[in-house]
């Protein structure tokens, strides 16, 4: 049985989680605060972050949540999430990047950062305007999948992949967060509605932070 050791906001903790689902693969989750810097889970990540994927019976430990995508995709048959031709799978990719990293570092990053870390952590309060500067950049990427879904079906192309499952884990914590407007943003929001709509969603939907709850329409299939 596998064991991921994740935090339920951290974005690459859910796109591991929302992937072993789709895929059907059976594990357990562990929570893990990565500010805490338990030594058990550096040992197992010396860089100190979620998600890990630990199977101990066979002596597998994985990190990075990339990593541990393209490994279940490698080694799990069922219900290929990065396929297609060269150039397909090219794409797929390139949007994992794109949101992993660029979606992180403007939006859903510095969100957690203003309103989980300085008040979990740092008992500090926000900062108005870098929030507001992440939400200014979520229209921006809103757009931007507004673009893809006007001449795609899906992010990377005629089928889902992982680079929905990317995006969708990224939004999910800015909207958690309250950091995401969908007023005029229309297709980003019916693709949207369509991801969270599935059965591997649900779990992520339904978790909430002792301190820290989302907006009504968070958990909202139809909203």
């Amino acid at each position: 049985m596998w064991h991921l050791y994740q935090f339920p906001l951290c974005p690459f903790s859910r796109k591991v989680r929302l992937l072993m689902s789709e895929k059907g693969i059976a594990y357990e989750l562990q929570t893990e605060k990565p500010w805490e810097a338990r030594d058990g889970f550096f040992a197992m990540n010396p860089a100190g972050r979620v998600p890990v994927l630990h199977e101990e019976e066979r002596g597998i430990t994985l990190a990075d949540s990339r990593a541990i995508c393209e490994y279940l995709e490698e080694t799990v048959d069922r219900n290929p999430l990065i396929s297609g031709t060269a150039q397909q799978r090219a794409e797929v990719r390139r949007l994992v990047a794109m949101f992993d990293e660029n979606f992180f570092n403007d939006v859903a990053g510095p969100l957690l950062h203003e309103r989980m870390k300085k008040r979990l952590i740092l008992r500090q309060s926000p900062d108005a305007k870098m929030l507001r500067e992440a939400m200014k950049l979520a229209h921006d990427w809103l757009d931007y999948i507004d673009y893809l879904i006007d001449h795609r079906p899906w992010l990377a192309g005629a089928t889902m992949t992982l680079a929905d499952l990317a995006a969708a884990a990224q939004i999910s914590v800015a909207d958690y967060l309250g950091g995401i407007d969908w007023s005029s943003h229309e297709p980003a929001r019916g693709w949207y509605l369509v991801i969270k709509s599935r059965p591997s969603f649900r779990p992520l939907l339904s978790e909430r932070m002792e301190v820290i709850q989302p907006p009504s329409h968070y958990a909202e299939v139809d909203a």
